[in-house]
C-alpha cells in the first residue's frame, strides 16, 4: 500500500475546498490575482525594455563605427598604409576614412551647432546607412570641390534649409588675418537630406560633406580623423579591436563601440535592473495577502488542527499542511501571470495597434519619438527568473502562518468546542 503524504493531501484539499468564511475566500482570491498581475506586468515590461534596448543599440550601430583606428594625436596620416592589414580580416564588412569635427551652421539668420563629418563616397556606402537613408537629394552629389553638404533631417529643420540653399559651415579653428583672428568658414550647397536613423545626435546635428572639402575647411593637411570599420558581427568589436591593435604593433589607437557608448548602455542596463526590482515589490505586496489569508485560515481551522494533533500528526506535519495551501495559491497565481505575460509580450504590437485604434491616438508619434512601436523581446531566462522568484516569495510568505499553526495546543483549541 502506497504511503500517503498527509500534509500534501490535506493542504491540497484545503486549497480546493469552499470555505465557510466568504471573506477568507475573497482575500485568498485577491492574493492569487495580485501575484498573477505582478508576474504579468514584470514579464511584459521587462520584455518591452529588452526590445527598446536592442532597437536603440541597433540604430546606434547602423550609423556609429563598430571599430575606429586613429593616430596617437587624434589624427591619422597616410591611412592607406592600413589597407593591407584591414583586407586580411575576414570579419570586416567595410572600412572608410573620415574627418569628424565640430562646427557651426548658419542660414538666413538661423545658427546651430553641428557635427561635421567628411566622408569618401567611394568607401562610405560599405560602413554607413546614410546613403540608403536619403529622403531628398542624392548621396552621389558629394563631389570633391563642389562643396555640397547633406544635412540630417532635424538639422535642416532647425536651419529651415531646403535642397539648393546655401548654408555656411564655420570651423571653430581661427585663422590669422590683418583684422585679427577670424574663424574659417565656407558656403556649402544643400544637396541632400537624410533622416530616420539613430538618435537625435545624428538626424538633428550631423552634416556630411566630401572628405576633401572637410580637409580644406579644417586645414587637416592631408590627415584624416581616422578609419572607421563595420563588422559582420558588431558584438565581436572588442575582440576585433584587440586583434587589429596587435597586428599594428599598438602604434595606433584602436577603439570600439562598446567603449565609446559604454555609459549609455550601462544606464540602460541599470534602468532595466531597477525596474525589475521595483516591479518585484508588486509580487511581494501580493504575497503579503497570502500571509493574511493563512493567518485567518489557521484561526478558522484551530479545531481541525487540534483533532489532527490528537490523532498523532506532528507539528511539522501541521506546518506542511498550511505551507502547501499557501504555496498552491502562489504557484497558481504565478503560472497564470506567466502565461499572460508571455502571450502579451509575443503579441504586444497587435495589442498596442488595437488600443491605438480604439482611442484614435498614436502612443508614440513618429515626429516626437525615435522608436514609434513597442519592440518587445521575450527572453525565456527572464521568464524563468520571474517565475522562480515569485514562487520563492510565496514560499517565504507561508512560513510564519504555518509555524504559528504548528504551535497550536490541542487542549487549548478544543476547550470551548
Amino acid at each position: 500500500m502506497a504511503k500517503v503524504n498527509i500534509p500534501l493531501m490535506i493542504g491540497s484539499r484545503y486549497s480546493r475546498a469552499k470555505r465557510r468564511n466568504g471573506f477568507i475566500s475573497f482575500i485568498s482570491a485577491i492574493s492569487m490575482i495580485g501575484i498573477a498581475l505582478g508576474v504579468w506586468v514584470i514579464i511584459t515590461v521587462v520584455s518591452i525594455m529588452n526590445g527598446f534596448g536592442n532597437e536603440l543599440r541597433g540604430r546606434i550601430l547602423d550609423v556609429a563605427p563598430h571599430v575606429t583606428i586613429t593616430g596617437q594625436n587624434s589624427w591619422l596620416r597616410d591611412w592607406q598604409n592600413l589597407e593591407p592589414v584591414l583586407k586580411e580580416q575576414k570579419d570586416i564588412k567595410g572600412y572608410a576614412p573620415y574627418i569628424y569635427a565640430q562646427g557651426l551652421t548658419t542660414f538666413n539668420g538661423n545658427v546651430t551647432g553641428a557635427l561635421i563629418r567628411g566622408v569618401d563616397p567611394n568607401f562610405e556606402t560599405s560602413v554607413s546607412i546614410i546613403p540608403e537613408s536619403i529622403v531628398e537629394g542624392s548621396f552621389d552629389s558629394l563631389t570633391a570641390g563642389k562643396y555640397n553638404v547633406i544635412l540630417g533631417e532635424g538639422l535642416a529643420y532647425k536651419l529651415n534649409a531646403q535642397i539648393g540653399d546655401k548654408v555656411t559651415l564655420i570651423s571653430p579653428q581661427g585663422q590669422s588675418t590683418p583684422a585679427g583672428l577670424m574663424p574659417r568658414l565656407r558656403r556649402f550647397t544643400v544637396s541632400g537630406i537624410f533622416g530616420g536613423i539613430g538618435p537625435d545626435d545624428y538626424d538633428g546635428a550631423l552634416a556630411v560633406v566630401h572628405i576633401n572639402d572637410a580637409a580644406k575647411l579644417y586645414k587637416t593637411r592631408k590627415q584624416v580623423s581616422g578609419v572607421r570599420l563595420t563588422l559582420d558581427e558588431p558584438y565581436q568589436a572588442r575582440q576585433m579591436a584587440s586583434e587589429i591593435a596587435a597586428q599594428l604593433d599598438f602604434q595606433y589607437v584602436v577603439d570600439n563601440w562598446t567603449r565609446q557608448h559604454k555609459s549609455f548602455f550601462r544606464a540602460l542596463e541599470v534602468e532595466r535592473r531597477m525596474t525589475f526590482i521595483v516591479l518585484f515589490l508588486v509580487v511581494a505586496v501580493a504575497a503579503f495577502n497570502i500571509v493574511s489569508t493563512l493567518v485567518m485560515v489557521v484561526t478558522d481551522k484551530r479545531a481541525d488542527i487540534a483533532i489532527l494533533r490528537t490523532l498523532g500528526l506532528s507539528p511539522k506535519g501541521v506546518m506542511g499542511i498550511f505551507f502547501v495551501q499557501g504555496l498552491t495559491s502562489g504557484i497558481i497565481g504565478t503560472v497564470i501571470g506567466a502565461i499572460a505575460g508571455v502571450l502579451t509580450a509575443l503579441n504586444i504590437t497587435t495589442i498596442i495597434n488595437f488600443i491605438e485604434g480604439i482611442i484614435g491616438y498614436q502612443l508614440f508619434p513618429a515626429d516626437v519619438y525615435i522608436i514609434t512601436d513597442f519592440p518587445a523581446e521575450l527572453r525565456w531566462s527572464d521568464v524563468w527568473t520571474v517565475v522562480c522568484v515569485s514562487i520563492g516569495i510565496s514560499m517565504l510568505a507561508t512560513l510564519y502562518p504555518s509555524w504559528q499553526a504548528s504551535k497550536t495546543q490541542p487542549a487549548e483549541a478544543l476547550r470551548y468546542e
